[in-house]
């Protein structure tokens, strides 16, 4: 059944006509619920009376309201319904009969004594998409809780980070969540597609340590086809130099050299040609095994300007490579090169700057309807028309 049909206002979107119920906290969830929002979909937040607990992780904040919070929910109708109440559960129950796609990030089996668990939605509602997202599965994995963090430790990823003789460290960005999100995404709209052909409903299930195993990739990869163990290395990478941040006059700048010619390019670049004519330099697995002895010429090459001068003189000479930034130089370089990373979404008190959703479409591009939405801000309208059925049970 979708949005229009349930009575809620569909706009236009690749998803218009979809009705989610967001059923879900703090990062995964939203993130994902958020991007379906931006593309089309009516969402409706369904939050305890406490609230999402990203609510209140500041600083930062804008306003009083946690900038954490507003920066994955915006596009969404709020209500609070309390599980544990009878009317509140009949009207989340109500809510997920509706709905053409529930996602949820309780506990694994957390949501089955609320009859909002797959199997109990799924008997009224045989065509939903039910998306759940959690830790580490539902299997021997259930009881353990699902933190980015904690998955960052056990996954391996954080052996790969930091310096070779240093204590393994976290990423700056809680990378799982937001690779779970997309990941939640990615499922839901191919399993829309399946109910689109076919009229079938499913169960989708995502996990944070399959999500970073799989996100892992080539060291993943390493592992499972060598039986090599990859170890940290800082900044360094395992088989390519350069490929990492090097001192200039007045800071850091990556400098990439992925093969040969690119390698040729940097050296005339740089005012060092006479490097082409040594032979543990000519070739990548030269340059990667002699890193020790090619370093200290490069970085007396960089260090005879800024980063920003050699950022404009090894791009005119096709050479990849990037001054090490903070985030606002990020935005700037951003807004610089035509990306308008910056949207405003709300008006007057209520207008919120974000970043833009990161998916540009020719033709149905995204839309920022609605703010991140207080605290049940829109109860009344959400109880009053989730309330309004007839004797048969159908929507009015």
């Amino acid at each position: 059944m979708t949005a229009q049909q349930n009575g809620i206002d569909g706009r236009s979107g690749p998803l218009s006509g979809l009705l989610v119920a967001d059923l879900s906290r703090v990062l995964a969830g939203p993130f994902a619920t958020q991007i379906l929002g931006d593309l089309g979909a009516e969402v409706v937040k369904v939050e305890a009376p406490i609230g999402d607990e990203t609510r209140g992780w500041r600083p930062p904040e804008r306003d009083g309201v946690s900038t954490y919070y507003l920066g994955i929910n915006r596009n969404k109708r709020d209500i609070v319904l309390d599980f544990r109440s009878e009317d509140d559960r009949a009207l989340a129950q109500e809510l997920t009969r509706r709905a053409d796609i529930v996602i949820e990030n309780f506990r694994p089996g957390g949501l089955q004594k609320f009859g909002l668990d797959y199997e109990s939605v799924a008997a009224t509602n045989p065509e939903v998409v039910y998306a759940s997202i959690s830790g580490f599965g539902s299997a021997e994995g259930a009881h353990l809780p699902g933190y980015d963090l904690i998955v960052q430790a056990m996954s391996g990823l954080m052996s790969l980070t930091g310096d070779a003789d240093g204590p393994a460290y976290r990423s700056g960005v809680s990378v799982f969540d937001i690779m779970t999100g997309l990941q939640s995404v990615i499922g839901i709209l191919a399993a829309v597609r399946h109910r689109d052909l076919t009229g079938e409903g499913q169960h989708i299930e995502v996990n944070l340590l399959s999500t970073a195993l799989a996100g892992m990739a080539n060291h993943s990869s390493t592992y499972i086809a060598s039986g090599t163990v990859p170890f940290r290395m800082g900044n360094a990478h395992p088989s390519l130099f350069p490929y990492e941040p090097l001192p200039a006059s007045d800071g850091e700048i990556i400098v990439v050299a992925a093969n040969d010619r690119q390698f040729a390019a940097l050296a005339e670049a740089l005012g060092i040609p006479e490097v082409l004519e040594d032979e543990r330099f000519t070739t990548t697995d030269g340059r990667n095994r002699n890193r020790e002895e090619l370093r200290p010429l490069l970085v007396d090459a960089l260090a005879t300007a800024t980063t920003d001068e050699w950022f404009d003189r090894l791009t005119r000479a096709g050479i990849a490579c990037g001054p090490v930034q903070t985030i606002d130089g990020g935005v700037r370089l951003a807004e610089r090169l035509g990306l308008e990373p910056i949207v405003t979404v709300g008006d007057g008190e209520r207008a919120v700057p974000m970043i833009r959703n990161a998916i540009t479409f020719s033709k149905t591009a995204p839309q920022y309807r609605l703010p991140p939405p207080e605290l049940g801000e829109h109860d009344s309208d959400l109880r009053a028309w989730l309330s309004n059925r007839d004797e048969q049970g159908e929507d009015r």
